[in-house]
This record gives structure tokens, sequence and C-alpha cells, in this order.
């Protein structure tokens, strides 16, 4: 068996872990400044919307020796906006200036034409109108609300309405961090942006889903014994699907990120950077909320029941009685009370493992 592969089933059975719960605090932190900065980056440098939110016009020209920055400065010369130009991977240039009609686009066509020494017949132009773009965000913030609502909803019935609420902080979560992104590198927010925000939605849902459902079978009829309290419960079940979330994310990053660096960056192809980068971070982020943000969230939640809360007084004033007798705790009680500790379990096992 592979290392990797040792170390899962270790944590499965729970001989190694590490205290999610216990340390959820510093995740809780960590999420809020990360959210702070989203949201400041927003506020401050807003996003970049392409044409098809904002409306102008699309020019694609043929491969010539003109370089980017000098298209750049011909097609905002000949339209007096801002311009974004993007260098396609055969060798043609796309053009992009916002906030243009049917007879600027034509002007700035034949402008484009003289500067760059191309006849004008070669230079492609689509014109996009505003409303257009208001259509599809529209449509996509009632598909966001929709998919929002079914997802407390299933979770509500197949789980309990504590997961449900966690699951839909872990998305918002995922979805301000993405954006942020967004903004603070200045991407260009297009169709294919919108489409990989509302893809990320159901990774970032299966990741929570996984670890949701060990914990609800670790806890069933948890009031009916008194070793492990719902936090523990709660780390073993994120511990004992640690190891596949990590190759579930990891499989499903690698060929976003050849979308991204291969795709987007050497090759230069522009939808390609707006529905990859996307899909990266929400990856990365949703496979972190589900683990660091959902599942502490449940367990703070759960830990407020009052049933919970006397199960959790019983299982401490057991220990502490145990302790003061000098007592040794039960396998199961030595396994709660060490669970949080990266390393082999010490104790009986241990010392039959140094003997042999």
């Amino acid at each position: 068996m592979s290392k990797l592969g040792d170390l899962g089933a270790r944590l499965h059975r729970g001989e190694v872990g590490y205290d999610f719960i216990g340390n959820r605090k510093i995740w809780y932190g960590l999420s809020i400044l990360i959210t702070i900065t989203a949201i400041v980056a927003l506020a401050v440098r807003g996003l970049n919307m392409g044409i098809e939110f904002q409306g102008g016009a699309v020019f694609t020209t043929p491969k010539s020796d003109v370089s980017v920055s000098q298209a750049q400065e011909y097609a905002e010369e000949a339209s007096g906006h801002d311009a974004i130009v993007q260098q396609l991977g055969n060798g043609s240039l796309r053009i992009q200036v916002g906030g243009l009609d049917t007879a600027q686009s034509d002007q700035v066509r034949e402008e484009l034409a003289k500067d760059m020494g191309v006849p004008e017949e070669k230079i492609a132009a689509e014109l996009v109108g505003p409303s257009w773009g208001e259509q599809i965000a529209t449509k996509a913030w009632t598909g966001l609300g929709v998919f929002m609502i079914l997802v407390v909803i299933y979770l509500a019935i197949a789980f309990e309405w504590r997961m449900a609420i966690a699951a839909l902080i872990a998305l918002i979560h995922d979805l301000t961090i993405t954006v942020g992104i967004y903004s603070l590198v200045g991407f260009e927010v297009t169709v294919g942006t919108v489409i990989g925000l509302l893809t990320i939605l159901g990774y970032s849902l299966y990741d929570t889903v996984v670890v949701f459902d060990s914990l609800k079978e670790q806890t069933k009829d948890i009031t009916k014994q008194t070793r492990f309290t719902y936090s523990e419960l709660a780390n073993r079940s994120i511990n004992g699907t640690l190891v596949r979330s990590i190759n579930t994310t990891v499989v499903a990053l690698l060929p976003v990120a050849g979308l991204l660096f291969i795709g987007g960056g050497v090759l230069g192809a522009g939808m390609l950077n707006d529905i990859s980068l996307s899909l990266f971070v929400g990856l990365a982020a949703g496979a972190y909320s589900s683990i660091f943000i959902a599942t502490p969230l449940v367990a703070d939640l759960k830990e407020r029941e009052p049933a919970i809360k006397a199960l959790k007084k019983r299982i401490m004033v057991k220990r502490a009685a145990a302790a003061a007798k000098g007592e040794p705790l039960d396998a199961a009680d030595e396994l709660s009370a060490e669970a949080a500790v990266v390393g082999p379990r010490a104790g009986r096992h241990g010392a039959q493992e140094h003997r042999g």
C-alpha cells in the first residue's frame, strides 16, 4: 500500500488525526480575513466587466506585426474608450472596446485598418448590446438563487437544517473568495466566468456532502453512549474523509490548471481564462471550506442543543472521575482523547509496537 493510502486508512481508523474542530477559531479567523479582503477589493477596484455586460464591440484582426500594446493604443485613440487586447493562439488580435454603437464601431474598424496596415474587410467586427448582458446577469442570479434554495431544502431533508445552513455559508464563502480574486487579478468577467462560478458550486457541495454523510453515520444514536462528544465525532469524520477530499480536489485541479496556465497563459485563449480561473479558485476554496468551515460550523450549532450539551457534560464528568482515580480510559475513550494528535496513539498499542 502506498504511503498516502496507508495514511488514509490510519486516518479512517482514527489512529492519527488533526484537531480541525479544536482549532476552528484559527480557520474562522483566516476565512473572515480572506472574505474581508475580497469585499474590500470589490468595493475599491470593482470587477472588470466584459462587453457582454456593458455593451461594445469586439474586433478580431488578422496576424500582423502590430504588438498588443500598439493595438491597444490604436484602439483607444480611434474610439476614445479603454480597450482590452488579447493575442490569440494563431497570432491574430482580439480587441474589445466598450460603449460603442454601430456607427462608432464602423468608424473604429476603419481607423484600426489604417493604423495596423491591414485591409478593412479582414477585420471582423462583432457588436454586443448591453441589454443582452443584463438578461444573462439576471438569469444567472435567478439560477444561483434557485440553486441555493434547492440545496438548503435537500440538505435539510437528507441530513438536518444545521448542515443545510453550514453548507449554505460555505457556498457563499467560496463565491465571495472567487469573485474577490477576480477583482484583485483584474480578469475580465464574461459569460464564461458566470458558467465557471455556477459550476464550482457543485464541486464545493460534493466535498461537503461527503463529510456530512460520514458525520451523520458516526453520530447516529450518539446520546446512547458516553465515549465521544459530537465535536470529537465530527473531527473523526473530517479526518476519515481527508485523503479522499485531497485526492478528489487534486485530480480536479490538474486539468483546470492546464486550462488556466497553458491554455490561457501560453496559448492566449481568452475564454479559457474566464472559465478556468473561476474553476481553479472555486475548487480550491470549496475543498477548504468543506473541511475547515462547514463541518466545524455544524459542530458549533449542534453543541448548542440541550441533549448534546448534556452528553458532553456526562462525558467530561466520566473522564474527570477516571483521571482522579487513576483509572485508564477504555480503548474507545483513549481514541477520543488523542484523535487530535498527529501521530500514532500512545498507550497499550504504542507500547506493543515499541517492544516489537
